[in-house]
Formats: structure tokens, sequence, C-alpha cells
């Protein structure tokens, strides 16, 4: 019987075989790239000036034409400095920072159009995606020629108990929303472009949000005639002006918004191909 089967559907297939049509699998798998950008308590004016590499790979479940769900990995480098700024009060406060990002994501797209692949007629959409996702990141700042992590730092006084409150781990969570444009190629084959913006649960992405906790909690090694990293960046007005401005109190960053960043990529997914017999009906 088995053997009986499998010669009808060959007989099938070779039978209809000019009429036979490709179909492609609801799984789609892609890579992007591009830049990535951050908006926070130093860069307040979203400004472009440091737009840096960014990266990435998904895996799509198509369930209609006009619904796919997505899981993605992306990579994205950031940072910003007070000396990119026109304001004068950053300019004299600062502070700078970098970090990598390492985020992974679910995403939901919804086209405008309806966007078939193989369907020469629904070959192009624009779309809007949104989800949730998780990331880690490390800031860092760089001083002397030496990379330097803030987090272990506490330079807003997070290693003291009345400031506890300011601690801040390594994750976050984020919530991407953004669109984009994608466009059927070759068979199975989508290229496009698309901008997504991630809202973030954390202040700190940049190591800035609340005040100064003043030079004392910051005291210098007194078997060193150096300054310790912790005493330098915590307050770097001292670089560009001569009077410290980081005294106790005084406002650091802003604390009542969040962190913000920003991927901008091109990508090309490909959807494998299913060959099936077409209905007798």
């Amino acid at each position: 019987m088995r053997l009986k089967a499998l010669i009808i559907i060959i007989l099938c297939c070779i039978t209809y075989g000019s009429y036979g049509q490709v179909y492609y699998r609801k799984s789609e798998f892609g890579i992007s790239a591009g830049g990535s950008n951050y908006f926070g308590d130093l860069n307040q004016q979203y400004g472009f000036d440091y737009f840096r590499q960014s990266g990435g790979a998904f895996m799509k479940i198509n369930f209609s034409p006009y619904i796919a769900l997505r899981l993605a990995g992306n990579y994205a480098h950031v940072g910003f400095a007070d000396s990119y700024t026109n304001n004068f009060f950053q300019q004299q406060r600062n502070l700078s920072f970098k970090s990598d990002i390492y985020e992974a994501s679910v995403m939901a797209d919804f086209h405008f159009f309806k966007y078939d692949i193989g369907d020469f007629e629904n070959r192009i959409t624009p779309y809007i995606t949104l989800g949730v996702g998780y990331f880690q990141y490390d800031p860092y700042a760089e001083i002397e020629d030496t990379k330097v992590k803030l987090r272990p730092l506490g330079t807003e006084g997070q290693s003291y108990p009345q400031y506890s409150d300011r601690k801040y781990g390594k994750g976050a969570v984020s919530f991407p929303i953004g669109a984009g444009v994608k466009f059927w190629l070759s068979k199975g084959v989508t290229i496009g472009f698309e901008a997504i913006n991630r809202m973030t649960t954390t202040d700190y992405l940049d190591d800035v949000s609340t005040t100064y906790v003043g030079a004392n909690l910051f005291p210098n090694n007194p078997n060193s005639p150096y300054p310790t990293f912790a005493s330098q960046l915590q307050d770097r007005s001292t670089e560009v002006r001569d009077e410290a401005i980081g005294i106790e109190g005084r406002q650091r960053g802003i604390n009542s918004t969040r962190d913000q960043f920003l991927t901008a990529h091109l990508f090309i997914s490909f959807r494998l191909p299913t060959y099936r017999c077409p209905d007798s009906n």
C-alpha cells in the first residue's frame, strides 16, 4: 500500500508538472546591518553626532500576507558626549559614555498592503512593527587612553546605603516600535529598510540620571599621587573649567524620563520553497 501511494503521488506531480506552482514556507530567516543611536541625559536634543554600527539576525513566522511574528537578536554600539552639544551647562558638565548593547526581542509586523512572495502584484509594502525585548549593556568612559567601566564606580553614590535606590544592573527591558518597507526581490528573497526606536526601563544606559553626591564620597588613594577613576569620572567638569560643578545635590541628569536607543537597518531575508501538487479542483 505504501509503495502504491508513493507511485500515485509521483505520477500526480509528473502529470501536472506543467501546471505546478512553487509555494513558500511560513518561516523566514534574515540578517540586517546599519547604524544605532542613543537618546537620553547626554543626547537631549536627539542629535546624531555618535551614530555607530549595529546589526542583527531574525526569524519570522508569516501567519498571513498581513501579519508576521519575529524573534530577533541585535547588537548596537551607542554613546555620546556633552562636548557634542551647544548647551552651555552640558559643555561644562563634560560627561561622556559608550556602551555595547545585546538585545533579544519578540515583535509583530503589520503590513499596510497584502504581501505575497511569488505574487508580482503584491511584492512591496510598508509596515509597522512593535514588541518587547530584553537587553544587556555596560556603560564605560575613556580617560587617559583607558577604557573604564562606569557601573562598578557608583558615580552617583550607588555604593553608599543612602543612595542604594540608584543602583542599576546589566540588563533592562526594551519596547521596540518602528516602521519599514520591504520588497520581494527574487524567488523567496526579500530586501528592505526599517528604523526601530526602543523605549527602555532604565535611566542609566549612559550612567547619568539624578544628582551629584559630592567629591567627598570619592576619596583618593592615600598611597598614590593620582586620583582614582571614580573621583575623576563622577565629575569631569574640572577638565574644561577651574572650579568643579559637582557639589552634593546639584543636578547631574534628568530622572523624569528613561533612556532610549534606535537602530536603522537594511535587511535581507529568505523563505525556502516547498513543492506540492496542485489541487485537482
